[in-house]
């Protein structure tokens, strides 16, 4: 374990050690944050493919202190720097897609425009990419025994890593916080669209043996449908439900506890920023009202623990930038509550 004498965890983050002012080198580390500057598919608010590095400057604020996980931090946290390629990448083919969606959206035909149809076919080429850029590099991280968290970007970003957790670990089920049930068919013509993640991992991820998704208050009619017809792998708590349960008297814990009932013993995180509520995120991609408080879904993390499930990795997505910091400052205490809570489960 690394030397931490000479650390004073209750001082100013120091801007020249990694994120939260930590002294780890990747090699002392034992999670590392992957952070995917990638967003061409959102449909609406952009912003989230520079998300990482704003969220690396607001870390430095976040105290290490965390009643419930004294000591998780010192085993090493270390957030690897931002691929500029994919970022280049990224804004390229963002400005693309920017073009083709208004192109869509006035009702014109894609078929009879060449350039749309070329446009379009490279666009889920990049997409592709990602994915296979995603998978490359978490694989590797989980060959050498690090654990891993995945910092977006659009929610997208974390197919690949869905794939690379699935060889490694096997079976394992993923629970979902999110505004959106991210299970279009190809949103808007690209076939890896932030609303199409869920989607594509029940259809390409057979180890994948229970999506749970939670605080779900905007959908499609073809998404409903979806639901009610995949029950077996696919359990959706609709915020208005949620809500309406503990209007009627039920509470938070009993709801947690159902909740966590339907996962399996390996369980990922998947953590799209709008679940919570706006004004905690308020330059999310789409933001959508109602969803939680922070502490309500932390609340929820801790009962996965307590119930004797492993957390296996995580991946936090979706967080705007903004002039306040709000988005990137809520942002950085998510991630390192998400941080603590995959080393805690594999301590």
């Amino acid at each position: 374990m690394k030397d931490l004498s000479d650390f004073d965890p209750n001082s100013v983050g120091n801007p020249n050690n990694n994120i939260f002012g930590l002294p780890f080198t990747e090699e002392e580390a034992r999670l590392i944050i992957l952070p995917i500057p990638w967003e061409v598919t959102v449909s609406y608010n952009a912003g989230t493919a520079r998300a990482p590095e704003h969220i690396f400057n607001a870390s430095l604020q976040v105290d290490l202190f965390d009643p419930d996980m004294r000591e998780a931090w010192k085993q090493g946290f270390f957030m690897r720097p931002t691929d500029k390629k994919v970022l280049i990448k990224s804004d390229y083919l963002r400005k693309e897609a920017e073009l083709y969606i208004n192109y869509i959206a006035q009702g014109d035909i894609v078929e009879d425009n060449k350039f749309m149809c070329k446009t379009l076919k490279e666009i889920n080429a990049g997409s592709l990419f990602l994915n296979n850029w995603v998978y490359e590099q978490t694989k590797a991280l989980l060959e050498q025994g690090k654990l891993v968290g995945l910092l977006g970007g659009d929610h997208s970003t974390p197919l690949g890593f869905f794939k690379a957790i699935a060889e490694k670990h096997g079976d394992f089920g993923i629970l979902q916080i999110d505004a959106h049930c991210d299970l279009r068919v190809a949103y808007e013509g690209f076939i890896y669209s932030h609303a199409s993640i869920m989607y594509n991992a029940l259809k390409e991820i057979p180890e994948l043996k229970k999506l749970v998704q939670v605080g779900i208050r905007d959908y499609s009619e073809s998404e409903f449908d979806y639901i009610l017809n995949n029950k077996e792998r696919l359990v959706t708590y609709f915020d208005k439900d949620i809500k309406e349960r503990q209007y009627e008297g039920q509470t938070w814990r009993q709801i947690t506890d159902e909740i966590v009932n339907h996962l399996p013993e390996k369980v990922f995180i998947s953590f799209d920023i709008d679940g919570l509520d706006p004004k905690l995120c308020p330059h999310t991609g789409t933001p959508v009202q109602g969803g939680f408080e922070t502490e309500q879904v932390f609340y929820l993390f801790k009962r996965v623990l307590q119930s004797g499930r492993k957390l296996v990795a995580f991946d936090l997505n979706e967080i705007g930038v903004s002039h306040d910091e709000r988005d990137e400052n809520v942002g950085a205490r998510c991630l390192f509550k998400l941080c603590n809570l995959l080393m805690a489960s594999n301590s």
